[in-house]
């Protein structure tokens, strides 16, 4: 009869085995929700099977090795709808490309849980509602593109803390306040920020950083 420390140690092989699938599951299970919120005319989004076993054979889908879903290529795809919490799900995204489509509604806060996150290009949609602040939490987020949206608010001060940021661009939308000047901001051009309410670069201490909000 196989001893307890055997079993012990059978059982945690097991869970070894196991977890990997059941991780990219739970990625497939996020991505199928998604799916459900979208309408999809040209069929894009057909080969997403929820009966698989992980998302990694659906198209505009990528994986790394380990089956972890690593790139959610969406762009330009004749897609309406709107994004929900069941992103927040995918902790090992790195690029989040759902520019050019008719996507709208409110961005979730739940995109902060997407730590590994290098690239999110949300331009071109109908997204409204203020810039969630726990995008600040992405901290290897080196592109961040919102312009030609419908977004409302100020511009989180939180986001100045992202010190890996190249790219911001969030023209063409309904912002209001000032421009942050500190961190990345310092170095990104006013056409960044174009044809929206906003009041110029701020003014430490002269005026609040939403001002005219």
């Amino acid at each position: 009869m196989a001893s307890a420390s055997q079993l012990s140690s059978l059982f945690l092989s097991f869970l070894l085995f196991i977890s990997p699938a059941l991780s990219t599951n739970s990625e497939g299970n996020a991505l199928h929700a998604l799916r459900s919120r979208f309408k999809d005319p040209t069929n894009v989004l057909q080969s997403w099977d929820p009966t698989l076993v992980n998302p990694c054979t659906w198209f505009h889908v990528t994986c790394d090795s380990n089956n972890h879903v690593i790139r959610l290529d969406l762009g330009n795809s004749n897609i309406s709808g709107s994004l929900g919490p069941e992103l927040g799900q995918l902790q090992h995204l790195q690029y989040l490309e759902l520019y050019r489509n008719d996507i709208g509604g409110k961005i979730p806060k739940e995109l902060g849980n997407l730590k590994s996150l290098v690239s999110m290009d949300l331009y071109d949609n109908r997204f409204e509602g203020q810039i969630p602040k726990s995008l600040a939490k992405l901290k290897s987020l080196r592109f961040l593109r919102m312009n030609n949206n419908k977004l409302t608010g100020s511009i989180p001060r939180e986001l100045t803390t992202l010190s890996n940021l190249k790219v911001f661009d969030v023209s063409n939308n309904d912002l209001c306040g000032t421009i942050p000047v500190d961190g990345p901001f310092g170095s990104f051009p006013m056409e960044s920020f174009e044809n929206n309410k906003l009041n110029g670069p701020e003014l430490k201490g002269l005026a609040p950083y939403d001002f005219g909000c």
